[in-house]
């Protein structure tokens, strides 16, 4: 595989509850290889039907607000059609729809062009799975 193009998987931990867990410190030590200093993109994507990737602010309350607003549209009820898991695990199939599971980010002499309060986040409603996996793509010149 050439150096235009590199990939790596993650395997993150997002435990036993509902998750933001921030992924950014991963994929600027990712970058540091992968890009050496040059300009591309970044692709954050999770093979999974029960997560998805959101860029966000985190730390100052908005992770907490992101699975509050995710109970108020997806409860975690009866009402689904996709009944296997804990109770109410259809609505975690519903989350990739609303938090997609992939994010493409510029990247400019080998680093993240993030805003200032912004961070690439792995969301997970799912309590039925702790292990994740999410492949980072660097696509680069």
């Amino acid at each position: 595989m050439s150096d235009a193009f590199t990939t790596r998987v993650l395997h993150v931990s997002s435990g036993s509850r509902e998750s933001v867990v921030d992924l950014t410190g991963d994929c600027e030590a990712f970058l540091r290889e992968a890009a050496d200093g040059r300009d591309g993109l970044l692709n954050v994507f999770v093979p999974h039907a029960t997560a998805g990737v959101a860029i966000m602010e985190t730390g100052a309350g908005s992770d907490d607000d992101l699975l509050t607003a995710l109970h108020t549209l997806l409860p975690a009820d009866d009402r689904w059609q996709h009944r296997h898991g804990s109770p109410g695990h259809g609505r975690d199939h519903v989350l990739p729809a609303l938090v997609p599971p992939h994010a493409t980010l510029p990247v400019v002499d080998g680093r993240l062009e993030l805003g200032t309060w912004q961070s690439v986040c792995l969301v997970d409603t799912n309590r039925d799975h702790a292990d994740r996996q999410v492949r980072l793509s660097f696509l680069g010149h």
